[in-house]
C-alpha cells in the first residue's frame, strides 16, 4: 500500500473518530459519561477488527482501527476526568477508572468473540 494512501486512511478515520468523540461528550451524556461510552464502544469495535485478523484489507484497518478507533477512544481524557473526580472524591474516581477499564476489556473481548462467530 502506498504511504500516502495509508496516511489518508488514518487521517479520514481519525477525523471521523474525533467528531464522534466530540458529539458523545455533548448533552445528554456529557464529558464523563461520553468518555466512558466512547472508550467502551471503541474497545468493542477494535476488538471486532482485531478478531477479524487478516481478513480485513490493510486500508480498512488503517481507516477504522488506527484512525477511527484511535481518535474515538481517549486515554488522556480518561486520565484527566479521573484526576478531576479524585479531587472531589477518591472513591468516585477509583470507581470511574475501574468501571472504564473493566468495561473496556470486556468489550474488547466481546468484540474478538463476535468476530470469531462472524467468521
Amino acid at each position: 500500500m502506498p504511504v500516502l494512501l495509508a496516511v489518508a486512511c488514518v487521517a479520514v478515520g481519525g477525523a471521523l473518530g474525533a467528531l464522534l468523540r466530540h458529539v458523545a461528550s455533548l448533552p445528554p451524556l456529557g464529558p464523563l459519561r461520553g468518555t466512558l461510552v466512547v472508550n467502551v464502544v471503541g474497545a468493542l469495535a477494535l476488538g471486532v477488527l482485531v478478531g477479524l485478523g487478516g481478513r480485513l484489507p490493510t486500508w480498512a484497518f488503517l481507516l477504522l482501527g488506527t484512525g477511527a478507533c484511535g481518535a474515538l477512544t481517549t486515554w488522556s481524557t480518561l486520565a484527566v476526568h479521573t484526576w478531576q473526580l479524585g479531587r472531589r472524591s477518591r472513591r468516585r474516581a477509583a470507581a470511574y477508572l475501574g468501571l472504564s477499564l473493566l468495561l473496556g476489556v470486556l468489550a474488547a473481548a466481546l468484540g474478538v468473540g463476535a468476530a470469531s462467530v462472524l467468521l
